[in-house]
């Protein structure tokens, strides 16, 4: 009888218990969860918070005499596992008896990870809170039930502090969200995190970029910025990031890798071999550069617990990284993302292109048409598809979905545009958005029509290296245009060619980039050898910080 011994009970843990008793039903295997519960819904519970889980059971999943019914697994809860003992193979917990110690054949760690507390004074009065555990959870609903805060700040603009903002809103609360890098949700890039703080604006939060919280008043029901202003807060939610629970890991002597995540192998061994790992509290392989990251993300976690707890039992599955593909809703919108993002991707040293496209999701004579975005990022040299991001009311994940199953794939940018999506017009076009992406790919790496971002035009025209030149119609352009900017209408190019200058470089720029590479490749055509047009047009120009338009 082989003796199975988890540490953590949510995502992993929970999936490695199963897991295992599925291998072995002669194995005894004992979960160590320190909270109150075991296996809950962690990432349902914002949705508790905003009334959307109607029913807070929903997000039990199952209970230590669920688990020994189903499973005869043994659940000790409010249990902490405070020592390994690598050499007698025992793991040292204290729990509402006292301390003792449990004898294991294979130990898997599934601590997970712990809310990030920033150094920020008064961060210990009782309106202020963090979300991570059902525990939490129920503090602050009851905080919202009966005293009825009519301000808000959330300190982070990650997944759960977006979460807890939207869940605010709903429940009729002012909220105000502090982020300290220069957009929200940092795993994106900056024009879509734009995007991202534009939903949150149009649903009445307020949003605060490069700032950092100081000082939480508690008297005055305030928070202190780094800048000294004020801003009103009758509750607070801090949310600054996740670190690994990697103590009882360190305190055993186990590897922990460069990223701070306990080290695993592909088997998610960690260096003592009766020992594996999984879930947050890991470094794991990122697939498109093999750089050892960490990925705190469910599906991950989950798909590790099975693996783990696989091997632990004496088989060989292998765990090849992730790719951290994810989807977040943001109020009325869907931002999903998969791979790097373009600024990752350069910095993981790629030479690293992206195109943007803004495109319905649908074909437009439809009920339920809704502008979607979409950039893909590939590597310029090989065409390969280094990630994407997507953002729109409907069809973002799916669309990401798509691109997470390309880059397993080893699709090609050429390969994406020929792949035969479903179409009908109530559902898409007959060219999705992501081969449409994929064209003007393909078609800058060949030159037929390059194109460049909206913040490297941005660089170009302020540094007075190209000139402008904007061919929507002029109803678009009298809303707004870029100053100094040409303007002759993509219809009435051809007999206006004589106008268009040719001393400086051609930065060709329209609505939403589709009629700018039709301009480019008649100005090409045209014997105009410096042209490329703004890809995601005026849109993608608009979300740059420092730019304005200029109106007639």
């Amino acid at each position: 009888m082989r003796k199975i011994i988890i540490v953590g009970g949510v995502a992993a843990g929970a999936t490695a218990a199963a897991r295992a008793r599925r291998l072995d039903e002669t194995a005894q295997i004992t979960i160590v969860e320190r909270g109150p519960y075991v296996s809950f819904a962690n990432c349902g519970l914002p949705y508790r918070i905003s009334g959307d889980v109607k029913k807070r059971s929903a997000l039990i999943l199952q209970t230590p005499e669920g688990f020994e019914a189903r499973y005869r697994v043994k659940v000790l809860l409010d249990t902490e596992a405070i020592a390994i003992d690598r050499a007698e193979k025992e793991l040292k917990v204290r729990g509402p008896e006292g301390e003792t110690s449990l004898p294991y054949d294979a130990l898997i760690l599934a601590q997970g990870g712990s809310p990030f507390m920033p150094p920020i004074e008064g961060l210990g009065a009782p309106h202020v809170f963090r979300l991570w555990t059902i525990p939490d959870m129920d503090a602050i609903d009851a905080y919202i039930a009966e005293q009825k805060p009519k301000t808000a700040v959330v300190v982070g603009g990650g997944f759960i502090g977006l979460e807890s903002a939207e869940a605010f809103l709903k429940r009729g609360i002012a909220v105000t969200i502090v982020e300290l890098t220069d957009h929200l949700m940092p795993p994106a890039d900056r024009d879509f995190g734009a995007m991202i703080g534009a939903a949150f604006a149009e649903a009445g939060a307020r949003v605060l970029l490069g700032r950092s919280v100081k000082t939480i008043d508690a008297p005055r029901k305030e928070i202190v910025l780094d800048d000294g202003s004020r801003i009103p807060a009758e509750l607070v939610l801090v949310s600054a990031g996740v670190r690994p629970n990697t103590d009882l890991a360190k305190s055993a002597g186990l590897i922990i890798g460069p990223s701070g995540g306990l080290a695993v192998d592909e088997r998610l061994a960690t260096s003592d071999p009766a020992i594996f790992a999984a879930g947050d509290m890991i470094e794991v392989t990122r697939i498109v550069d093999g750089k050892k990251v960490r990925i705190p993300l469910a599906g991950p976690a989950n798909r590790q617990g099975r693996i783990a707890a696989t091997n632990a039992l004496g088989g060989n599955m292998r765990y090849r990284g992730a790719l951290g593909t994810s989807v977040f809703k943001a109020v009325d919108y869907t931002f999903a993302q998969t791979g790097l993002s373009e600024k990752a991707a350069r910095e993981a040293g790629f030479a690293a292109g992206a195109v943007t496209i803004h495109k319905g999701n649908h074909v437009s004579y439809m009920p339920g048409y809704e502008e979607l975005s979409l950039k893909l990022v590939y590597d310029t040299g090989s065409g390969r598809i280094l990630g994407a991001e997507a953002f729109g009311k409907s069809g973002a994940e799916r669309r990401i979905d798509v691109v997470a199953a390309a880059i397993m794939g080893g699709i090609s940018v050429d390969e994406l545009g020929e792949l035969d999506l479903a179409y009908a017009p109530p559902y898409n076009y007959a060219n999705d958005i992501l081969n449409m992406a994929a064209f003007a790919a393909a078609n800058a790496m060949s030159g037929y029509s390059p194109t460049l971002s909206a913040v490297e035009a941005l660089a170009e025209l302020n540094a007075g290296r190209a000139r402008l030149l904007d061919v929507s119609t002029y109803g678009e352009y009298g809303k707004g245009h870029a100053p100094g900017a040409i303007h002759i209408p993509l219809d009435e190019l051809r007999d206006r060619l004589a106008e268009v200058p040719r001393t400086l470089p051609l930065i060709v720029a329209s609505k939403t980039g589709f009629e700018g590479h039709l301009a480019a490749r008649q100005l090409v055509q045209a014997g105009f050898e410096r042209v490329r047009y703004i890809s995601g047009g005026m849109r993608s120009l608009r979300l740059e910080p420092g730019y304005h338009d200029e109106t007639d």
